[in-house]
């Protein structure tokens, strides 16, 4: 593993950084957190502009419109676009992230034609379809069944906490095709277009608010069977891909947005309060803000492994799981701070009227979600103990 940057990738770096400070300040304000299609429009305008930049897909083949640069370089673009305070990738993640990097792994040269040039030039928003009322943590358990019918699967089931359905072009969905033998043996991956008769979406409301999870209703939908990605029933092994993905790199923007925000708290709490006294001044605070900025800096060297790692073989690896489970559980504490900083600021939704605390409000949301969203805190811990520790599997 190298930790630092060669002459190539220092170089990219200097070339992004001019370009994001021309581009960013040409993005106006983004649109109300509930208007879906303006923030469709906004995020797939932004990633047109990387596109036309030759910013998108940094380290996507060039043959499908990427740069086919390093994974080390698409680092290096996540976190200059943090410090420049570029657009995130909002609707776009699930493309980007996760059925992208999948399809460009696993896909066939027909998918890869047809699927990664419009998630790179942002005419195309996929979802992701894998959790389950009854399977979310247990995803091998899921129910949504696929019947083969000449040359297309007509498929059944529910799906709940999809990302952006309501504007959704294509979907990356788990079914079940056989019932035969262990439970993740009778998995499929495929790709489901949004528009095909059979679907209804009905939008979910967070405890922030939000509305960007889905529940996802099919009713004999109809999937050509061209639109599978890897073999039938072996689609466990190409969702283990996608969450490699997820969990592998997924969370740098995560990772950088959280050095800023334990940065913001240090500078919150230098201001004194009403007594006069900063609670900066305490030791006990500043103990705890230096352990949780050297938490940090290790995370940020296990993602490099992580990348290091990608740039061998393509696929981040099972690192991803000791990562994902640590940062999340991280993430809650830089939040458990964030109330000792704040006090009764963190008990409003608008941070009763400052815009600092609001973000730290809504950042408190959000790791509640962090020992949840994709793969939880116990499932993280199973798969490092059986794959990197070797322990013997979870009795049942």
């Amino acid at each position: 593993m190298d930790l630092r940057f060669s002459p190539a990738e220092e170089a990219f770096r200097r070339e992004l950084v001019a370009w994001l400070s021309v581009e960013v300040p040409k993005v106006g304000p983004p649109p109300d957190k509930d208007d879906w299609d303006g923030r469709r429009k906004f995020d797939l305008a932004w990633q047109r502009r990387l596109f036309d930049g030759g910013f998108a897909g940094i380290d996507w083949p060039k043959d499908v419109g990427g740069r086919g640069a390093s994974p080390v370089e698409q680092m290096i673009y996540l976190s200059e676009s943090e410090k420049a305070h570029a657009p995130y990738v909002g609707v776009n993640f699930v493309g980007l992230l996760h059925a992208g990097p999948t399809i460009a792994t696993l896909g066939t040269t027909e998918q890869k034609n047809r699927y990664l040039p419009e998630i790179l030039m942002g005419n195309e928003v996929w979802c992701q379809g894998f959790s389950e009322p009854s399977a979310g943590s247990d995803l091998a358990a899921l129910e949504t069944k696929a019947i083969r019918d000449g040359d297309e699967y007509v498929v059944s089931g529910q799906k709940i906490w999809t990302s952006h359905a309501q504007v959704a072009d294509l979907c990356e969905l788990l079914v079940r095709t056989s019932k035969e033998g262990p439970k993740h043996k009778g998995i499929t991956w495929l790709i489901m277009d949004m528009r095909s008769p059979g679907i209804e979406v009905r939008p979910l409301k967070t405890i922030g608010g939000s509305t960007e999870f889905s529940e996802v209703f099919l009713n004999e939908v109809r999937i050509p069977i061209e639109n599978r990605v890897g073999k039938e029933n072996e689609g466990w092994k190409v969702a283990m891909v996608t969450f490699s993905f997820e969990r592998g790199t997924a969370f740098l923007s995560d990772l950088i947005r959280s050095r800023e925000l334990l940065k913001s708290l240090v500078q919150l709490s230098s201001i004194p309060g009403k007594s006069g006294k900063a609670k900066w001044e305490s030791d006990a605070l500043r103990q705890q803000v230096g352990l949780l900025s050297g938490e940090l800096d290790g995370l940020w060297s296990l993602t490099r492994r992580n990348i290091s790692q990608a740039s061998k073989d393509g696929v981040p690896g099972i690192g991803g799981s000791v990562f994902k489970l640590y940062y999340s559980e991280l993430r809650q504490r830089i939040s458990d701070l964030a109330i000792k900083v704040l006090g009764q600021r963190l008990m409003s939704y608008d941070g009763f009227g400052d815009p600092v605390a609001t973000e730290h409000v809504e950042a408190y949301i959000y790791s509640i979600s962090m020992t949840i969203a994709a793969g939880t805190s116990q499932v993280q811990r199973n798969i490092i103990a059986e794959r990197i520790l070797g322990l013997p599997k979870e009795s049942l």
